[in-house]
């Protein structure tokens, strides 16, 4: 027998943005019909820390699962958790409903989502792949509204022309900035000579040719430009191409201007997963690249998934936006709530989560993001991504914290607290780490010098964000001596025979027989 208990709103440390916060003694509970017509009530409800405690009380001997569903506002199940029950006719008891498992199912959602995408996008890379640019043109003028592939230098540098001085300005500052703190990340070469005069190599060799993705179409990202491109300029790439979505055959100034600061010669008016499929694979008007690379989103994020293996991406998921700020009551509510704003304005998919000790800042940063959600251009797309995505938690220790960022992995992160320094060692896996009230995130999207392109959907707990080194290959370089081969050999030829391979303790023994 399988009974059900169904909760009204989250547990507590998972209160939902959009939703009336849960108190330490205020768990709405709703029984299920099942349990009622069992004889079974609930008497209290509390939560403690990540668990929902309830009370219950059977008129009659019953056994079985319990299970308890946490609900979002709209009704949708976000975690659940189950517990044995066996209550004896007239009996009372406790049951603990532990929910560490739910952020790891909304995470997991989220992520879903994205990958999710995957299945509607081979098809576009199939047709790419077979129909060249017949079939670009066709997902152009379908998506975008967009007829042109390749921008004419005249249709370029009029855009460029009309472009503000001071957006300019602001661009010049930001490839400054950028480029020096990008020629710093310089890269030995290693050179290694034995005793028995063996000598091995590993040096790094720029890759011929790279596309940076730039997301465009509706909205503009001349930042992106420069995040990508000026790293593969660091490393000597050869040909740096741009993959910009143009809207109805328009492409934006200030991200054609930033190409052309990059000393890009090859710019093109497409973008989704078409566009990938052309840079993968090549038209009669694109010629193929070695190595795509930039932001985009749940769309393209598949579609260099698709093409990796016929072309190299980055080490990462650059997908969807994330932040994950943690504050404490020293913080300003205002400040904070303006930075997952900022986050949730980029995608429908952006992930926005706050994380704090103190309750009351919670409280206040929720009333904050509804008063300025008003006040921003993108409104609707920053409302639903909150709604979706956005996360307000309150957990009671600085170890638990740590615990749940770790898990999250985002890809920028916010140390808006007055004890930031005692965080720094303890978080392992975030793309980013901005430390202290002034360190906004928006910041780190221009010119502070830094890279964007940031691993998202918890892959910072195994990469990390561009850089000069994701446009290097590393070739490794033997020169064995007469003697090196001679001394070594008898070993490589036990180990070989070991495994099974004659063929290379032959081809071994062959160097070292003595005539």
């Amino acid at each position: 027998m399988r009974s059900i208990l169904s909760s009204l709103l989250p547990i507590f440390i998972l209160a939902f943005i959009g939703q009336t916060s849960c108190t330490e003694k205020d768990v709405p509970v709703t029984l299920s019909i099942e349990l009622i017509d069992k004889g079974i009530a609930m008497t209290t409800s509390s939560v403690t820390d990540g668990a929902v405690e309830i009370y219950l009380i059977s008129e009659n001997e019953t056994e079985g699962e319990l299970l308890v569903k946490a609900l979002n506002a709209s009704g949708l199940e976000i975690a659940r958790s189950k517990s044995i029950m066996t209550l004896q006719k007239d009996d009372a008891k406790l049951f603990t409903f532990n929910f560490d498992k739910s952020l790891d199912i909304l995470l997991s959602k989220r992520k879903n989502k994205v990958q999710s995408n995957s299945v509607s996008v081979k098809g576009i890379i199939k047709d790419v792949k077979k129909n060249g640019d017949k079939a670009l043109l066709k997902y152009e003028k379908r998506f975008n509204k967009n007829n042109v592939i390749v921008p004419s230098a005249n249709q370029i540098s009029k855009s460029i022309k009309s472009l503000d001085k001071k957006v300019k300005n602001a661009i010049d500052l930001a490839y400054t900035r950028i480029h020096k703190f990008h020629s710093l990340q310089k890269f030995k070469n290693i050179s290694y000579t034995d005793k028995l005069k063996n000598k091995l190599e590993y040096k790094y060799v720029p890759i011929e040719s790279v596309a940076i993705y730039v997301p465009g179409s509706t909205a503009s990202y001349p930042s992106s430009v420069l995040m990508n491109a000026i790293p593969a300029i660091v490393a000597g790439v050869k040909r740096v191409i741009m993959i910009n979505p143009g809207y109805k055959g328009k492409q934006n100034p200030a991200v054609l201007y930033a190409a052309r600061k990059c000393k890009i010669k090859e710019i093109y008016s497409i973008g989704g997963p078409s566009a990938i499929a052309a840079a993968a694979y090549g038209t009669k008007r694109i010629k193929k690249v070695n190595k795509i690379v930039g932001p985009g989103n749940a769309f393209v994020a598949a579609a260099k998934k698709e093409v990796f293996g016929d072309v190299g991406i980055e080490g990462m998921t650059a997908g969807p936006s994330e932040v994950t700020i943690i504050c404490d009551k020293f913080s300003n509510p205002e400040w904070v709530a303006s930075d997952l704003i900022g986050q949730a304005e980029h995608d429908n998919l952006a992930q926005c989560i706050l994380i704090s000790k103190d309750k009351n800042i919670v409280e206040k940063v929720k009333i904050e993001i509804f008063k300025q959600l008003k006040e921003i251009p993108r409104q609707s797309v920053a409302k639903k991504s909150l709604i979706s995505n956005g996360i307000l938690m309150h957990i009671s220790s600085d170890k638990k914290i740590t615990d749940v960022v770790n898990k999250i992995a985002p890809e920028h992160l916010e140390l808006n607290v007055k004890n930031y320094k005692s965080f720094i060692p303890k978080i392992k896996n975030s793309g980013s780490i901005c430390l202290g009230k002034y360190a906004v995130m928006a910041m780190t999207d221009y010119n502070v010098g830094s890279n964007h392109i940031l691993p998202t959907n918890g892959s910072a707990k195994y990469s990390s964000g561009v850089s000069v080194n994701e446009f290097y290959k590393r070739i490794s370089y033997i020169n064995l001596s007469k003697k090196g081969i001679e001394s070594l050999g008898p070993s490589v030829i036990t180990l070989a025979n070991y495994e099974g391979l004659a063929g290379h303790a032959e081809s071994v023994k062959k160097r070292i027989r003595r005539k």
